[in-house]
Parts: structure tokens; sequence; C-alpha cells
């Protein structure tokens, strides 16, 4: 495939500027911007992203017309510079750096000091001084080595390493001219003996291979995996900087060194970094030698310091961001080699934003738009003590299923972690997988682990309702329930983990350690504050949150929800008394037993109601009725099943016999959602009679209630039609007459539902969508085994994402978007989310788009989804 003659693929500094960093990267974009405003940049040219896209396409080949396009611009170089590549006696030296258009710090090559030769090292030696030109030379072999020719850098150390201590010196700042001389020809050895060839000694051809390098850099398994982990998707490639190089390492009166416009852990607007003396950039990132607080260059260099407190202030004010400077003085000369929007914690992120504002560099929809939704988890959750947490000895890693970090004894029983709590002592539930019959053991254990599940797993999305941190599907650990123990492999054989045993786990990383790791307290300020304010005042679409307790409901509330978008009602079946009147519901032979033990659980359920409708004063809510097959409600070990047939006064063979008439072969798509209800309809008439009960009660005690009734898993529109006559039949015996504006709505889940949305929405009053299990159904993958494939489909790019994290855009997100639309040329129906992707900003900024009125998502998620949302209408602004 060849490219037409008028595609430009080499931009020097000059001809960038910084709106061109899909075409010239972040790095190139902003060498061109900095050179175009006055800053000291080095002078280069950038090798544009679209010829990386071509390399890879095409076998590794160059575009035709690049190799004179690069020549080109290297002579417009050599020419400003006053020097040429390769010089014997007056050689110019160039680095070659990578530069995506997202910044992906260390996870593509470089290489410096190219140029050099067995003979232009003479001719450097000559105009500056010998140990200084053989130093170069010497780093120049050892990353061509390793970044080019695939030599392990090791190799190179060893000889480094080996030649100080045949000196009896501990630095390479040690090592003299004759020293560094020693080095280079053990390199070369090591490159002849490695590759079976010389160490290039063509100027033009190092130049060659180093670019192809950087180009082939791009798809390095380090730089797939950091893509994949950091949800970089859309990028064609990497461009490529040539660049004249500037020497820290030239003597006591030259350095290099990185430093941020404000502090990036804090957000203290305060200057914050550090340099070295007589050094080269890598010196400072490898930590050979430990660098000096950026603050101490005023006693060494003042005239330096102050010029690069002024760029910082310089470049802060033009991009409107905290900026990450690379810098390098050579004999007294400042060079800025590099900037780029620095990384920060989120506290940091959040401090910087409003401060800007208030200093009037920033707008505040600006301000809005630097902070990563998603990193506002950080606030929100107990964390480890970071200096206890380096010693922490790592066990095995999960998935990162609900934020924040846990320490307790391990407990493999939802049972025993009430024994455990009622003593008052803190625990981590331990399962293969979690069930809707642990939900006490959920609720009291401080953390949750799992060997089995993924992101969306029962375990995962009950703990982020609950703000619980929870570590699912973490395959390290072997659970044995028999032996009340896991087991792990660690190195140095196998580790055993008992029953009260002491862990940490770590729910934003999904790390799991042994033994006891102190915990910090979430700092949540007034600068978190003023964010969320700012974000109300943009969005156009409204929070909710998703809930089903009072506590689980004042909380959402505080942190900004506008009511419930989902309320699943079978999480209050769970404690005590209740359990045993749905068992007894489910285990009954005729509709008089049933109904009898569903008059049990109407209290209860009343009861529950009240609370949440008293705590939300006149805020909506949106109440599921009874979704999951009935076989979660019943005990699966013999020891729980005799207990269950002795309170219910019957053998425990019947109770055996009822489970597995009860079983099915594919419980996800079986006799669950309205299915329940059109086969049992007084479990319907219970759940809207504790609705309408409820509200009628609040209302009576001058509190506003707006009830939303929805019903789950419709596919058909008879099948809504049949459930909602029963639901309206309850409500006017109930309500008799009194004034109370319910609506009736289904969740649109399965597919054919979002079909027929248009022939549904003639009857329903809202549409709230299930993306959980319209993911599942749509993509044919169960979100509780999909880890053991999806894994796999990432690394390998089958899928870009975590259909399960993000919505699947193409096939969900168009079924969603169908819907809707379909919908609404019937009438203006209102439209939710309610899944897991509800709280996650990238299909939130889609939900908006869609024309959604409102997404829902856990409590401890309302801020993300908050800020999401007012970054969504500002994109589209």
């Amino acid at each position: 495939m060849e490219e037409k003659r008028d595609k430009k693929y080499v931009y020097s500094f000059q001809e960038g500027d910084k709106s061109m960093k899909e075409l010239l990267g972040g790095k190139g974009a902003n060498l061109s911007e900095m050179t175009s405003i006055g800053i000291p940049v080095p002078p280069g040219f950038t090798i544009t992203t679209e010829a990386c896209k071509y390399y890879s396409e095409n076998d590794n080949q160059w575009p035709e017309i690049l190799k004179e396009e690069v020549d080109q611009k290297l002579k417009e170089l050599e020419e400003k510079m006053g020097s040429k590549l390769g010089d014997n006696s007056d050689p110019l030296l160039v680095s070659v750096r990578s530069g995506a258009a997202v910044s992906m710090p260390g996870m593509m090559d470089t290489v410096l000091n190219l140029g050099l030769n067995d003979e232009s090292v003479k001719g450097l030696a000559e105009k500056v001084n010998p140990r200084f030109a053989y130093d170069s030379y010497r780093r120049l072999i050892q990353m061509f080595g390793n970044v080019v020719l695939g030599i392990e850098g090791q190799k190179f150390e060893e000889v480094l390493e080996d030649v100080k201590k045949t000196k009896g010196v501990e630095n390479d700042v040690d090592l003299d001219e004759e020293d560094l001389k020693n080095v280079i020809s053990k390199y070369k050895e090591v490159i002849k003996k490695e590759t079976g060839e010389e160490f290039p000694q063509d100027s033009k051809e190092q130049l060659k291979k180093s670019i192809d390098a950087v180009f082939s850099s791009w798809n390095n398994k380090r730089a797939i995996s950091y893509r994949r982990l950091n949800n970089i998707t859309g990028l064609i490639g990497t461009a490529v900087n040539v660049q004249t190089m500037v020497f820290g390492n030239s003597g006591d009166n030259s350095g290099t060194g990185v430093a941020f416009t404000r502090n990036p852990s804090t957000g203290e607007n305060k200057f914050y970094g550090e340099y070295l003396i007589n050094a080269q950039g890598e010196d400072v990132v490898a930590g050979i030698r430990t660098p000096q607080p950026i603050e101490t260059l005023n006693e060494k260099m003042p005239e330096i310091y102050n010029q690069l407190v002024e760029i910082r202030d310089k470049l802060e004010k033009h991009y409107k961001n905290m900026q990450d400077i690379e810098f390098t003085i050579q004999d007294k000369k400042l060079y800025i080699l590099q900037t780029r929007n620095g990384k920060r914690t989120a506290h940091a992120a959040v401090k910087i934003a409003v401060d800007m504002v208030e200093e009037g560099i920033l707008e505040k929809d600006g301000a809005l738009m630097q902070i990563e939704a998603k990193a506002l988890d950080q606030l929100l959750h107990k964390r480890f003590d970071s200096v206890a947490l380096e010693k922490a000895e790592k066990m095995g890693t999960g998935l990162p299923a609900s934020p924040g970090a846990a320490v307790g004894k391990v407990v493999f029983d939802s049972d025993k972690v009430l024994e455990y709590s009622n003593k008052g002592e803190e625990t981590i539930l331990v399962r293969q997988e979690t069930s809707p019959e642990d939900i006490e053991g959920m609720h009291s254990a401080k953390g949750i682990l799992t060997s089995r599940g993924g992101m969306t797993s029962h375990a995962a999305v009950v703990a982020r309702g609950m703000g619980k941190c929870c570590v699912a599907g973490c395959s390290d650990i072997n659970i044995s329930y028999e032996d009340n123990k896991f087991t792990v492999n660690v190195e140095g054989g196998e580790k055993e983990i008992k029953e009260g045993d002491y862990i940490s786990i770590e729910g934003s990383t999904g790390n799991v350690y042994e033994g006891k790791i102190p915990l910090v307290d979430p700092e949540v300020s007034d600068y978190l504050d003023k964010i969320l304010s700012w974000s109300n005042e943009f969005k156009k679409m409204g929070v909710r949150t998703n809930a089903d307790t009072p506590n689980d409901t004042k909380k959402a509330l505080e942190f900004g929800a506008e009511g419930i978008g989902l309320c699943r009602t079978e999480h209050m079946f769970f404690e005590g008394e209740r359990i045993k009147a749905v068992r007894e519901m489910i285990l009954s032979s005729d509709k008089e037993s049933r109904e009898k033990a569903l008059e049990k659980i109407l209290p209860f359920q009343k009861k529950d109601f009240e609370e949440i409708f008293r705590v939300l004063e006149g805020k909506p809510i949106t109440i599921r009725l009874l979704d999951p097959p009935l076989h979660e409600f019943l005990p699966d070990g013999q020891e729980e099943i005799e207990g269950l047939a002795k309170d219910l006064g019957v053998e425990s063979e019947k109770v055996k016999s009822k489970i597995e008439e009860l079983s099915e072969l594919n419980p996800m798509l079986g006799h669950r959602g309205c299915r329940l209800g059109i086969a049992f309809p007084e479990i319907t008439e219970m759940q809207a009679k504790a609705i309408f009960e409820a509200a009628k009660q609040v209302k009576s005690e001058g509190i506003d209630v707006q009830p939303e009734v929805m019903i789950p898993l419709v596919g058909n529109l008879n099948e809504f039609e049949n459930q909602k006559g029963l639901i309206e039949k309850v409500a006017k015996e109930v309500l008799e007459g009194q004034d109370i504006g319910y609506k009736i709505g289904t969740m649109i889940e399965v597919p054919r539902a979002a079909i027929i949305s248009h022939k549904i929405a003639e009857k329903a009053d809202f549409f709230s969508f299930g993306t959980n299990d319209l993911t599942q159904m749509t993509l044919g993958f169960s979100r509780d085994d999909a880890g053991r494939f999806l894994t796999h489909y990432l690394e390998n790019s089958i899928m870009e994402t975590d259909p399960f994290q993000t919505i699947d855009k193409e096939g969900v997100g168009y079924l969603v978007e169908f819907a809707v639309s379909n919908a609404r040329k019937v009438k203006d129906i209102k439209c939710g989310i309610c899944g897991e992707h509800g709280g996650d900003p990238e299909s939130i900024e889609f939900c908006y788009n869609a024309g959604l009125n409102y997404v829902s998502c856990s409590p401890f998620r309302v801020p993300i989804a908050r800020l999401a949302a007012a970054q969504a209408a500002i994109k589209k602004k």
C-alpha cells in the first residue's frame, strides 16, 4: 500500500502547535507549541503518528516518501545548528523519542546521543571534554543495544558494574576517560556476541534503526498492557521526535531534572521537582543517584532557577493546567525538553481545579474537564497507609470490584461473620462466590474477597451498593470450605491462610495482602463540595442511586442523589424472620399456603418502603419487583436444609426435593422476573400492596411520595399488561381514590423489549435500562463466567473494553439508542439506566448523548456520576 505524495509525514517544531496532538503526539505538539511561544526548546522535527500506522500495517516498511522527508528535515536541522550528524570533527547529536497523543510514560522507547561513532566521539572530545564525550558514547551503545537490538539491559549493567568494581568506585561519575573507553569496548563485544554484528558506525543507519524501534515499541507488550489498563483506545500509533541533544552531563555547570508546576500529591501551589548536577535524564529516572529538591537549585544556579520559575508560570497559564516539565541545563543555559499535563492524585486534581478557578486561570467548565471522574473514588473510601503498604507482602491479585481498603480476620461463612461481629471483631468474608443468602455476612464484614466472578458478579454489585471494599475473581487463592482455609502459591512454596488469620484487601487495585495494614480515613474536602456544586450547574441529566435500605438512601442523598433509580426488593428478604417466610412461600404446595406465607412478608416489606419514603422526602423511587429465580433464596448445605425443614415442620427430603425441582440449567434465562409474577400473581399483589400501603401511610404524615413500580425482564407487551393490570387493581383497592401519583414502567433488559419499545411505550410510564442483563443477553456472555475469556479478548484486542464495565456502544448501545428513539415516536417517555454502567463515566457520556433523562448508580458512585454528567454536557456544548 503506497501513500499519496501530497501527504506530509514530517514537521519541524516551527510547523506544529498544541492542537495537532492526534498527528504529532502529545510530546511533538507541545514541543511545537513551546517553540512558538518563545520557550527555549532544542530544535528538531516530528515524524507523525500516521507514519507509525503505515509502518505497523505494511510489514515494518516506511512510506516511500518518508526517507526523503526525514533527510530534508535533518539537513535543515544541521544547517540551523551548524554541525552534521556523525561529523568527525563537530558532530550533531540527536535524541529519538516516542510520543503518542495520550501520555504513556515509560511505555515506549527512547535512544539518546545518536550520531556518535568511533571517529565522531574523538571530535566531540576535542570540542567539549574527553570524559563527557566517551560517557555519551557508552550511553548510546547501551541504549541502542537494548532498545534497538533487543539485548537485555542487564548484560550492559554487568559490564559497567564490573569496571566500577575493578576501579574500586561506586558511581558512574567516578569513572574517567580510559575507564569509559574500556566500557565502550566491552559493550561492543556484548553486541557482537548477542547479534553477530558490529555496532553500526553509520549515523544515518543509527537514526533509521532507532526510528524503527520507536515505531515498533507502539505494539510492545508493556505499551499494549498500559493502553488496556488505562482504557486508552482509538489511537493509530506513536509519533517520533528527533531532537538536538543538550547535555546535562557536560560538567558541574550542567544538570537535568523533572518538575511539576504544583505538587502532584497534594495540589499545593508550590514548584515541585528534583534535579541532578552533571547527569542525563535517565539518571534521574533510574534512581542510581539521589536527586536534589528543585528549590536548592536557587542556591547553586540562581539565574537558572529564576528562569525556570518564570517558565513554570508561563506554561501553566498558557496550558491552563498543571504541567510536568523535563529540563536540561548545559553550561548554565536552560532548555525545556518536554511539557505535558501532569498526572496527579484525585485529592490534588480537585484542589488544583478549584484553585485555578479562584486564581483566574480557568473557568468552572474548564476546571471540571481537568478532573478524571473515576478518580473521585479515591476520595470516598478508606485507603492503606502508603508507607506501610510498601512493606506489605502481596499474596495475589483479583479484580478491583469495589474501591476502598479493608483489614480483618478471614471468615468463610456469612453466619460466622455475624458471630465475629457480635464479639466486636472485624472480618473479611472469603467465598468462591457470594449469593443473595450471604447478604447479612456481606453487610457485617469489612470487606469481601471471592475466588470467582467478575466486575458485575453478585459480590461486586452488592459491595459497590454498600460502599464496601471488594476484590472479586482472585483465582490466585484456592478455597477449601471443608478445612476452613485457602492456599496461595507464593515465592518459596504454598502459603496457607486459615479462618481467623488476618488479611488486607485493596478494592481499587484488586491486591490481597497477608496480615494487617494500617488504614487512613478518606479526606472529603470543601474542594470536592465545590466541584460537585459546579457539576450541578452544568449537567443536564439527573443522577439517582441504586439503594435498597434507608442507610444506603441517606448516604446517596448526602452525595447528591436526586432519588432512587433502582430499589431491588429481593434484597429486603434476607434478614431473620423474613428469609424463613420467603422460604415457606417458595416451598408451599398451593396458592393458599403461598398467600399465608406472603402475609408474613408483607409487614416487613411495607415497613422498609415507609422508611425509604421518609428519607427520600418526596424524591422519586423506582422499585423493581422480585427479579431473581426462587432457588437463590433456598439453602444449599445439608445442615441448613435440615434446619429449614425443622422450622417448617416438614421432612428434610421434601425440602431437598423442592430445591431440586426449582434448580434450572440456565437460571439467567429461566423462571425469574415478570415470569414469577405471571406464574404466582400473589407475589406481585403482595409487593404492590406493600408499596401502596407504605405510600398511603407516609403521605398521611405530610411527606410527599413518588413511587415508580418497575416490572422486570419484560420482552413481550402481554407480559407487561398482565403485571400492570395486577398492580393497578391493588393500587385502586389500597389507595381508595387518594391522590398518589404513582407510575408503572419496565426494565428494558431483554433485547426483544428494546426492539418493540414503541409498543411497550404505549402502555408504560417509563423505561429503565438494565444494562447488566441487556449486555449478557445481547453478547451471549455470562457476567459471572466471562472473566475466564474476557482477559484474552482484551489482550488480543478482540474487544477494547470490558462490556460489563463500559457499555458496548455498537451492540448494547445501539439497542438503547434504538429503544429510546423508537419509544419517543409514541410519546415523550422518561428513560434512565440502572445497570452498573450508570457509574462509569464513559457510559454516562453515552447515556447523555443517547437522550436518557437520568443515570442511576451505587451510592458511592453518585459524585462520579454527577461530575461525569457535567463533563458530558460540557463536551457536547
